[in-house]
């Protein structure tokens, strides 16, 4: 049996599912509005299951908007932080106590680059985030790295909360506990289950150094890439500066040049009216000219006429 709407065929699955990740990007003040234009247009193209599935979106908190544009935004960092909470969790699992500290500083260091960035890309879109909504971004990416079920849930792109980390690791991810046992005696030759032993713990602590390893080349990974980012955005608003002012400058000149050209009209339009206007004097001048010939003419006949035959 066909579900309801289900006659739209994958295109319209697809299209929903986009609309559902446009959504939880956009700024949470025009999330409603935005949600209802899109269910409305879903209803009318007839989409009924679509437009309710949109309808039932939840608008997310600041915090999530831009945990979700970070996301959306930066998704190679995004993809390399979520593989560096995979490494971070089995790491967890296996390290002492010295690997742990350096890997929460790393962790601690890469939380802090990528909750600006969020930060940044807030602003960016037109909403600077407070003190507080900054630090529940914080949380949420700690909590991804903490928490594999978190980290799913960030990676749908469509948080619509903030995320808590929990205070510690998951359970089975504690690091591994070692049993001491007392010292054999000096003349003893080793047996070989305690070779064994010693064997396993050797390989133990080689895997610990490899995850370490791992771990530490995929943090500094991050704030690589991190630092690239950064140098893109500052190299990105630079040259959006530069274009403003020459944008600027552009309309500065056009404006200037707008001027000069309605001047020039209103110039042009005057002595038109001038070159009109002479024109007609012209014309009435060369029509009184013609007139006085033809009576200079006329009154000099009359004379000749008046004054008769001349007497020789």
């Amino acid at each position: 049996m066909q579900r309801k709407g289900a006659g739209r065929g994958r295109g319209g699955e697809r299209d929903v599912e986009a609309v559902l990740d446009e959504l939880y990007v956009t700024r949470p003040s025009e999330f409603v509005a935005r949600r209802e234009e899109r269910a409305v247009a879903a209803r009318t193209a007839g989409r009924a299951e679509d437009a309710r599935r949109i309808r039932a979106a939840r608008r997310p908190t600041t915090a999530a908007w831009a945990a979700n544009l970070l996301l959306r935004s930066a998704p190679e960092e995004s993809r390399q932080f979520l593989e560096l909470g995979r490494e971070l969790r089995e790491a967890y699992r296996t390290l002492d106590a010295a690997g742990l500290k350096e890997l929460s500083a790393q962790r601690r260091r890469v939380v802090s680059a990528l909750s600006r960035e969020a930060a940044g890309l807030a602003r960016d879109a037109g909403l600077r985030l407070s003190a507080a909504v900054q630090q529940e971004v914080e949380a949420t990416l700690q909590a991804v790295l903490t928490d594999p079920e978190a980290a799913d849930r960030w990676a749908t792109g469509r948080l619509e909360g903030a995320l808590t980390p929990p205070s510690h690791f998951p359970a089975g991810t504690g690091p591994v506990k070692r049993t001491r046992t007392g010292p054999a005696p000096a003349e003893a030759a080793p047996r070989p289950a305690q070779r064994r032993t010693k064997d396993e713990l050797a390989e133990r602590r080689r895997r610990r150094q490899e995850e370490l390893t791992r771990a530490r080349k995929a943090a500094e990974a991050a704030e690589r890439q991190l630092g690239d980012r950064r140098s893109d955005l500052a190299d990105a608003e630079e040259s959006l500066r530069r274009a403003r002012d020459r944008h600027d400058e552009a309309e500065q000149r056009v404006a200037a040049a707008e001027r000069h050209l309605e001047e020039a009209r209103e110039e042009l339009e005057r002595v038109g009216r001038e070159r009109h206007e002479a024109g007609k004097r012209q014309r009435s001048a060369a029509d009184a000219l013609a007139r006085a010939e033809r009576e200079a003419r006329e009154a000099a006949k009359e004379a000749e006429r008046l004054a008769g035959p001349r007497r020789g």
